[in-house]
């Protein structure tokens, strides 16, 4: 029997900060979520519970969208360590020429790596009771979560579209976590992507 469970995956709105500044887990404002949280609202069935990324960037919009949002630091976007706050060109360009040469793996000095990312989003999503949840976080987490529902290759869903303030659904068979199979003996994802950047 397939376990279908719905997640909505909900970038936070716009931070307050300036461009080329690389912020990961760095605590900064958002723009008004309100306007954000009114379209969202629509989009969400009644009584969806919010887990959000702690981040103030991410609170605020959890906070708009429900009472009683629960905070995890298991959707907190990435940690870049030493390059918190710094500006993307000032990184010295041989780590980021390693960065690029392993996004999965390569670890930022005080910091971790994408695969370190991925695997606690997952654990939180695992962690989930119910059939349908709606998880306010980052671009980072979301692609996370994607890529490995959706079985793309890492060169793929680090590129995927996320405006700041969408939804993206994701339907996952929570009884299989891995390859399904159809009829025909192909392998497909087990998820089901839509987009909805409005």
């Amino acid at each position: 029997m397939w376990t279908i469970v719905q997640l909505f995956l909900i970038r936070h709105p716009p931070p307050r900060l300036a461009a080329g500044v690389c912020y990961g887990q760095l605590d900064v404002d958002s723009e008004d979520p309100q306007p954000a949280a009114r379209r969202l609202r629509a989009l969400l069935p009644d009584a969806t519970p919010v887990i959000a990324s702690p981040l103030r960037r991410a609170r605020a919009l959890a906070e708009a969208l429900h009472p009683q949002p629960v905070f995890d630091e298991r959707l907190l976007e990435i940690d870049f360590g030493e390059w918190e706050g710094v500006a993307w060109e000032q990184i010295d360009r041989r780590l980021l020429d390693a960065w690029a040469a392993d996004v999965l793996h390569f670890v930022t000095p005080g910091g971790e790596s994408v695969a370190m990312l991925q695997a606690r989003a997952l654990d939180c999503v695992r962690s989930l009771r119910g059939n349908h949840v709606a998880l306010v976080t980052h671009a980072g987490v979301i692609r996370a979560m994607l890529g490995h529902w959706l079985q793309l290759p890492i060169d793929e869903w680090s590129q995927l579209r996320l405006d700041f303030g969408s939804l993206t659904l994701l339907e996952i068979d929570a009884s299989r976590d891995g390859l399904q199979w159809t009829e025909s003996g192909r392998p497909h994802a087990p998820g089901i992507l839509h987009y909805l950047n409005q």
